[in-house]
């Protein structure tokens, strides 16, 4: 969340018919379509602009991923063409009357839920975002929403009296239905604990600042669980830029309650279990360090995924997420003076190819197919301050960033999209896209005057891929540097299959095809993958399965039974204690190779993740594509410890 406070604003006005569509979803909620709105005075705002009804009839839900792309559920892109729909997370700016504007961002009180119902029929309002060309809406949420048994005062809800006497959660549900009837995706999105407006050192910095990490994933369940029927809400947004308190950094893979990596994944898999149609979507780090000249600081957003990334137990149902603002920087707070303020450089400060790059490297390079990473990049947030800004940095920014959104089929969502205009009918918040005054006029980026327009229909109808989107492999990564990594649905009900030991699992969808020596790390893939059958899956600790003759003399061996194939491996400390094996449907081939690595990689050139370092630092062993994993051969001998010396590698066919 953009945490400055905007400049003034000019007035103008923008208003349409309302799509028959919306006018229904507004009388069924029991409010009035448009009484507010001035006659219809111009054409829709975007090309890509849909009535409800077309929008709805154009993808069906749930959606999951293939590759870099999202796709609903006949198998064809779904570009998330989204806004930030903000005011459940609160407004309040940490001091003085809550009910004060004057203490809430941008003088504007959501009542913590979300802006505009107060002033504009939500119809109206739906009909306005349909005009931007938009298919989905990002929904912040405060995790105190849930749990607030308070009612909204009738003024927040005076231009929806239907919705009076309700809590902000009963709003947040009447929200959601009314723009899944529109045919809108909607990603809930947990962005506060508190009701506190983000982002700073404000007590909402991690998923468990004000709350345990236990009572945050409950309350996810609760959420995914509540919609779980409507399969146009379509992914958990887990936590809003997670970022430094005033002592501690959060990590990724460090393995202690401040790990991001370990807390996103367990709670990603949590929610699949719930509800396997969602998506699960994760930001990475937006803040570590302290920004002074002579401490470090950074905003590493994704760059540690390239070494370290996430497995879900549905390989198609992770996306990422990451931020940019003109204002900030890969080492910049934002801050202009003061406490935060640093002398490195701003996005707004590179050229159009630096800029490209530092996006590449902080975000997008993770949409690179074929990796243990490949998935698709949703930038979640962005913008700039429109009409009466006169920041000719920030306006070069927006153009140079657009394109590159463009140029790379980025899914995005732009924040904000609704604020307030005041009584001379200027923006409070010139960053939305859309605002309304105190009797429901509206101000939008489609009238004259709003120098973001000509980027924004440049970015909202530039061409892109359509259509069915094939069918891909993937190639996921286990990681047990600090404890287990079971992403397998069929052993995580089951009990503790090497007790003692950690243990990585393969999602039931893939197999084992590489290992790390001597750090525990993990490759899974369903290229080429056999038919699965419906035998037990076997622990193997010995080596009563080795037939065929001794294809590693002198070494211990872990060898799956005949016809069947590797989906999990455990050690103690790094050294190999026990192999996973599920049976195939079909006879496997016997014959095999081995594939050394005690004294450097032996990874294929060519195919699944060879572009990429599933574990760093380490010599690597990894089957073919078209192989399946046997056996692992280690020995005590030599200083060897154990750890994983070669591969029995059989092909598929």
């Amino acid at each position: 969340m953009r945490s400055d406070s905007p400049p003034p604003t000019v007035r103008s006005s923008f208003a349409r018919t309302l799509p028959a569509a919306a006018v229904a979803v507004a009388l069924a909620l029991g409010g009035t379509p448009a009484a507010a709105a001035a006659p219809p005075t111009t054409a829709p705002t975007t090309d890509s602009a849909m009535t409800g009804a077309q929008l709805a009839a154009s993808w069906t839900g749930p959606l999951s991923t293939r590759g870099r792309y999202i796709v609903d559920a006949n198998g064809d892109r779904f570009k998330l063409k989204a806004g930030n729909w903000a005011g459940a997370q609160g407004t309040w700016e940490g001091s003085g009357d809550v009910n004060d504007p004057a203490h809430n961002q941008a003088g504007q009180v959501s009542h913590n839920i979300p802006l505009g119902l107060d002033r504009t029929p939500i119809a109206q309002i739906l009909a306005d975002f349909h005009g931007l060309g938009l298919n989905s809406m990002r929904l912040p949420f405060a995790n105190a929403m849930i749990h607030d048994t308070s009612t909204v005062p009738d003024a927040a809800v005076a231009a929806n009296p239907q919705l009076k006497g309700k809590t902000p959660l009963q709003v947040y549900d009447a929200v959601v239905a009314a723009l899944t009837a529109e045919g809108f995706a909607v990603i809930l999105n947990n962005h506060t604990t508190s009701y506190r407006f983000c982002c700073g050192l404000d007590g909402n910095e991690r998923w468990n600042s004000g709350q345990s990490t236990q009572q945050w994933e409950a309350d996810w369940l609760f959420m995914v669980q509540r919609y779980q029927a409507n399969k146009r809400v379509v992914g958990a947004d887990l936590r809003n830029e997670v970022r430094r308190d005033t002592w501690d950094n959060p990590n990724w893979g460090m393995g202690d309650s401040h790990d991001e990596y370990a807390a996103f994944e367990e709670a990603g898999n949590r929610i699949l279990q719930a509800d396997p149609d969602m998506l699960v979507v994760m930001e990475g780090i937006n803040w570590s360090g302290i920004p002074t000249p002579i401490t470090w600081h950074e905003r590493p957003m994704l760059t540690p995924v390239r070494t370290l990334s996430n497995t879900l137990v549905r390989s198609d149902k992770l996306v990422y997420a990451a931020h940019f603002y003109a204002y900030t920087g890969p080492a910049n707070t934002g801050a202009e003076s003061g406490p935060g303020s640093t002398n490195d450089p701003r996005y707004q400060d590179f050229t159009p190819e630096q800029l490209a790059q530092v996006v590449n490297d902080e975000a997008l390079f993770v949409t690179q197919s074929g990796q243990h990473f490949t998935a698709p990049v949703w930038i979640s947030e962005f913008g700039a301050a429109g009409r009466g800004s006169a920041n000719a940095k920030e306006q070069a920014w927006f153009h140079n960033f657009t394109d590159i959104l463009v140029k790379n089929d980025a899914d995005f969502a732009q924040w904000p999209v609704v604020g307030w205009s005041d009584a001379n009918g200027k923006p409070q918040d010139n960053w939305a896209l859309l605002s309304y005054d105190a009797t429901g006029k509206r101000l939008g980026l489609g009238d004259p005057g709003d120098w973001r327009a000509a980027d924004w229909n440049k970015l909202i109808n530039a061409p892109g891929l359509t259509g069915p989107v094939a069918p891909v492999d993937h190639w996921n990564m286990l990681d047990l540097d600090f404890g287990d990594q079971n992403v397998s649905s069929r052993m995580l009900a089951q009990g503790d299959w090497s007790n003692g030991n950690r243990k990585g699992n393969c999602p039931d969808t893939e197999r084992l095809v590489g290992l790390g020596r001597s750090d525990g790390r993990g490759l899974c893939t369903d290229a080429g993958r056999p038919a699965a059958g419906a035998g037990a899956w076997v622990t193997v600790t010995d080596e009563r399965y080795v037939t065929h003759g001794d294809w590693a003399p002198g070494y211990n061996k872990l060898q799956c039974p005949d016809n069947t194939y590797a989906v999990g491996y455990s050690v103690h400390g790094n050294a190999m204690s026990a192999l996973l094996c599920a049976p195939a449907a079909a006879p496997l081939p016997t014959t095999g190779r081995n594939a050394w690595f005690d004294h450097g990689d032996n990874r294929p050139a060519t195919g699944g993740s060879t572009a990429s370092d599933w574990a760093p630092g380490y010599y690597k062993g990894q089957c073919a594509d078209n192989e399946y994993l046997a056996g692992v051969a280690y020995t005590w001998k030599w200083n060897h410890g154990g750890v994983p010396d070669t591969l029995l590698c059989r092909p598929l066919s």
